[in-house]
């Protein structure tokens, strides 16, 4: 599976932001085949645009794509919970349809980041736990590491709409939670995040949000910003245009995104039947010391509930 080739403008964008060259890519990519290869404990993907999705996510470190790699699948191990819901279920499919996690079909411009709109509030907090719909959002971005370009070179900005949250939603959430989630997120991940805008947020959420920063390293901590308003206030940033009319847009509804999506996610059902099945580590054949709960979270065990009342 040759990589795609990048428009122009991208291609440009690639060379000057993520290092990259052809040449750096093709070896880039075997690379990483090669050193999978030679990994006991590893079973990893090596489709060569799921690579290079690794690739350019690190700009084209070596070491730092293999860290990420290997705890991209050392997560599935050690954190079951954060994958558990799947595309093929009924669950995941009623979860797609409240339209709580839309990405824009529309860019601002060519060179502009993907932008990604998540409403908790729409999805039931009885039904869905925040673990399952993390799993939910997983499983749109591993679609785009293979199919978005923007999405990988020019980065993503995630706006997370608090309109609506109750505490249903913020109760069963610990700070071990927030831990795997981060380093899933920052650690584990290719996604080039360029911005997180919170919006209509509310004070119980302060201390969820307290907690998070602590674990965010200094670099995604500038990335984040945190409004009280609506999205009005990312105009600069999000254009009219792009919205979907739900949000004041005039980029057709959000339905029509949940529609390219359930069909998106039909196509990939042997896919992603496959990526469970088969990929993942065994930490019990991992040179040197075996990855845990403990050493990658800092707990054992014990998760206490966050006091956001």
């Amino acid at each position: 599976m040759a990589v795609r080739s990048l428009s122009p403008e991208l291609a440009t964008k690639a060379v000057k932001e993520l290092n990259e060259t052809p040449k750096k890519l093709e070896y880039g990519i075997e690379h990483l085949k090669e050193w999978i290869k030679k990994q006991p404990h590893l079973r990893a993907r090596t489709e060569d645009q799921w690579l290079a999705a690794f690739l350019r996510g690190t700009k084209h470190s070596l070491e730092r794509a293999k860290e990420k790699m290997d705890l991209y699948y050392s997560l599935r191990s050690i954190s079951p919970d954060i994958f558990s819901l799947r595309p093929h279920t009924q669950k995941f499919k009623d979860l797609l349809q409240t339209g709580s996690g839309l990405v824009l079909p529309n860019l601002a411009d060519p060179l502009a980041p993907r932008v990604i709109i998540t409403k908790p509030s729409l999805y039931d907090p009885t039904k869905i736990g925040v673990p399952e719909f993390f799993s939910f959002a997983h499983s749109l971005q591993q679609v785009m590491y293979l199919e978005d370009d923007a999405f990988l070179v020019n980065g993503s900005t995630v706006v997370l709409d608090l309109e609506g949250l109750t505490m249903a939603h913020l109760k069963p959430i610990t700070p071990t939670l927030l831990k795997k989630l981060v380093v899933a997120g920052q650690d584990a991940s290719p996604l080039r995040l360029k911005t997180l805008h919170v919006i209509n947020t509310i004070p119980a959420f302060e201390t969820v949000f307290n907690i998070v920063v602590r674990f965010l390293n200094e670099k995604h901590r500038k990335k984040l910003h945190v409004h009280s308003k609506g999205i009005s206030v990312l105009s600069d940033q999000i254009p009219l245009e792009i919205l979907p009319e739900e949000y004041g847009g005039s980029a057709g509804t959000a339905q029509e995104i949940i529609n390219y999506w359930l069909k998106k996610f039909d196509e990939y059902e042997q896919w992603f039947h496959d990526d469970i099945k088969l990929y993942g580590t065994d930490e019990s054949k991992r040179p040197g010391k075996a990855k845990t709960a403990e050493t990658m979270f800092g707990v054992q065990g014990s998760f206490r509930k966050l006091d956001v009342d």
